[in-house]
């Protein structure tokens, strides 16, 4: 599995261990990290998606919110909310990467940890969001 993929499962689950135990994003982050055994490039990328998550996430709820019709983001499964979080992140925040590349890589992780139409839902979110322009 490429560096990039592997680094966005890991801050899948350092952002699911944030919003579920209610712990700070450097607790779970310097928890996650002692408790694994990554190299430096999947830390470092993984470490950047969560810190950039978090720093700006009520400006990303806000958004998917605007592009999620019909639904509240408080009522979104927490998997499926992180992906969009984190897609939303790097769509708006993470200059060098495609937009297609952001989208299918939380669509695979949605099939991968989501349930059955979590792919869909996520490519549909996410598809509006690239679409639309919401950079500063």
């Amino acid at each position: 599995m490429r560096k990039r993929t592997v680094a966005r499962e890991c801050a899948l689950k350092i952002l699911y261990r944030i919003e579920i135990a209610r712990d700070s994003a450097e607790s779970s982050i310097e928890d996650f990290w002692a408790k694994t055994s990554y190299n430096e490039e999947v830390k470092d990328f993984a470490t950047s998606l969560v810190i950039g998550t978090c720093k700006n996430l009520s400006k990303i709820d806000d958004i998917i919110s605007q592009c999620a019709d019909n639904w509240q983001i408080k009522r979104m499964a927490v998997i499926d909310k992180n992906i969009l979080r984190i897609g939303t992140f790097e769509l708006l925040y993470m200059e060098g990467i495609p937009s297609k590349v952001a989208i299918n890589e939380a669509i695979e992780l949605a099939k991968k940890y989501g349930d059955i139409d979590s792919g869909k839902f996520i490519n549909g979110i996410l598809d509006k969001i690239g679409k639309t322009n919401f950079h500063d």
